[in-house]
């Protein structure tokens, strides 16, 4: 529990910022190209971010809206989207961000489960809002970011015509709510994550002091909420020309546009945006000298990718792979020069995938796997460095708690006294130097008649194929009895006309499973031309949906 005394707030960051560098910019927002061939952008100082947001905010609660209030915030990554997750966290609101990338059917639903008490959104979200209506029978305050047609409310534009009257800054205590974010729904349907303000103060703490993040530095993110946290550090945002929705489908040279404009020092973004960036600079020998620091989160970067930033960005620069989940994050962080130098030969030979070493107010314990619940703390049992188990963690960027679908919190919770232990989902092992080594996600672990099986220790092995872009590993049949088929999906860029030497290729696969101990048990091999992945960063594989696209076929 926090100081019922304190503000814990990270818009109050934000107002410390707007007075140590008022005129600087804190965020550059992309807009057209000059006659002069050159992108144009549009800017807002720290000091006018802070004022715009009071703004809104004041409104906000003139409308009714303030603690106990959820608003559902559904904006296109902008200057408008960035004031207003601080106007919203100033009034006190609990704040519903949804990814857009999850698709309509899953975003309406989402959004009936969080019964928000009103929208602050463009005119098409406002359009279903209408339409939907009876699903959102709360829904009483409504804001359009745009032009207001038939739907009622008010819009942003009439927000921003009153007076500044001073700052606003709702007095909320670290454990009051700030936020609902939504789970990808990789193994399950999309949960809603209460997070506190506790969670993201402590969360931009600790991405500052692990990363040594200084004021004045600039940032290119390919996440919208990561623009948040810049603002808060005293980090110059640059919003990047892309669908953040659907990272894969970035224009790198678009991405590459706004690091050499702005002299960029930091980047964020997917795996998947590197995946094209990185082979973007070295195929037209493009250097990025400001560069000092790459971070990429939501699955583990693929050491190709981790070469080709490295050698693009400063010679004293790194590639940075952050470890989390939507309910804990920030929880481990790897380097690049560690994963070259230190860790990617053991991954190759099937040891699993480090994530590195814990943040520093992460507390985290390895236990015996377990699908059943676990009530109190007393009733896990710690297993010793080496051996895989399932990964818990606790500390102040770990949520408490689900607020929709809470019949997870019986599986996803720990009790320990007055905290809360999250189980990760992920299985693996803490090595020599205290380091996890994640081998896959819980759910996706293969039980055979004879043996357990996980996953990223064996698809590791075939992911060394000169073919082969990635693997997965899927069990037929039911738990206890599961059937190993290993699916790949081919490198066309190695092999454009791979689709059509599949026999071959799975011969080939057979031959390096029979090798190797961990991989003999496989062999059913089947070849898919594009996995389905995660809707957030475009980099998790569905192995839900690859296993019954198994199924119809064996």
């Amino acid at each position: 529990m926090t100081e019922t005394n304190k503000i814990v707030n990270v818009a109050a960051r934000l107002s410390v910022m707007a007075k140590q560098r008022p005129d600087e910019i804190a965020i550059a927002e992309p807009l057209n190209y000059g006659p002069d061939g050159k992108r144009k952008y549009k800017t807002i100082t720290f000091a006018e971010l802070d004022r715009d947001s009071d703004i809104i905010a004041a409104g906000l609660n003139d409308l009714g809206a303030g603690p106990g209030t959820r608003l559902a915030l559904l904006v296109r990554p902008s200057i408008d989207f960035i004031s207003l997750v601080f106007a919203l966290f100033k009034s006190g609101v609990t704040t519903i961000l949804i990814d857009p990338g999850m698709g309509r059917r899953n975003t309406i639903r989402c959004l009936s489960e969080a019964q928000p008490d009103g929208f602050v959104a463009i005119p098409a979200a406002h359009v279903i809002r209408t339409v939907c209506r009876r699903m959102f029978p709360k829904a009483k305050i409504n804001v359009t970011v745009g032009r207001k047609l038939f739907w009622g409310g008010t819009t942003l534009a009439a927000i921003r015509r009153r007076e500044w009257n001073g700052p606003v800054l709702h007095p909320t205590a670290g454990d009051d709510p700030a936020a609902i974010i939504f789970t990808t729904g990789s193994t399950g349907p999309p949960k809603g994550v209460l997070y506190r303000h506790i969670n993201f103060d402590t969360q931009v703490e600790e991405i500052r002091d692990r990363f040594d993040i200084k004021p004045g530095e600039i940032d290119v993110p390919g996440f919208p909420m990561f623009g948040l946290f810049n603002c808060a550090m005293g980090v110059t945002a640059v919003l990047p020309e892309m669908d953040s929705s659907h990272p894969s489908s970035v224009d790198p040279k678009k991405f590459v546009e706004a690091i050499l404009d702005w002299k960029a020092t930091q980047t964020f973004a997917s795996p998947a945006v590197f995946r094209k960036i990185g082979p973007y600079c070295k195929r037209y020998g493009i250097k990025l000298p400001t560069m000092r620091r790459v971070l990429s989160a939501g699955a583990p970067v693929p050491v190709p990718v981790v070469e080709a930033m490295r050698d693009a960005i400063h010679p004293e620069g790194d590639i940075f792979t952050p470890y989390g989940a939507t309910e804990a994050l920030p929880v481990a962080m790897i380097s690049g020069r560690e994963i070259i130098e230190e860790t990617a030969e053991r991954t190759k030979q099937g040891e699993g995938v480090c994530v590195g070493s814990r943040f520093s107010a992460i507390t985290w314990k390895v236990i015996r796997i377990t699908d059943e619940p676990i009530e109190t703390i007393e009733q896990i049992e710690e297993l010793p460095q080496g051996e895989i188990g399932e990964l818990i963690v606790q500390g102040p960027q770990v949520t408490w708690e689900y607020c929709t679908r809470v019949e997870s919190n019986a599986l996803g919770k720990i009790k320990d006294g007055d905290q809360i232990w999250h189980r990760m989902g992920d299985v693996g092992y803490f090595d020599t130097k205290g380091r996890f080594w994640i081998c896959g996600r819980k759910a996706h672990r293969l039980e055979t008649e004879h043996e357990t099986m996980f996953t990223l220790p064996c698809e590791a092995i075939f992911n060394e194929h000169p073919n082969v872009f990635r693997s997965a590993l899927v069990g037929i049949g039911p738990k206890g009895k599961q059937r190993p088929v290993l699916i790949v999906e081919p490198d066309r860029e190695s092999d454009p006309h791979i689709m059509t030497k599949q026999k071959r290729l799975i011969e080939e696969l057979a031959e390096i499973a029979s090798a190797h101990k961990l991989t003999k048990p496989i062999e059913t091999f089947l070849v898919h031309p594009s996995f389905p992945v995660d809707i957030r960063h475009n980099a998790k594989i569905f192995r839900e949906k690859l296993t019954v696209w198994a199924e119809k076929r064996l």
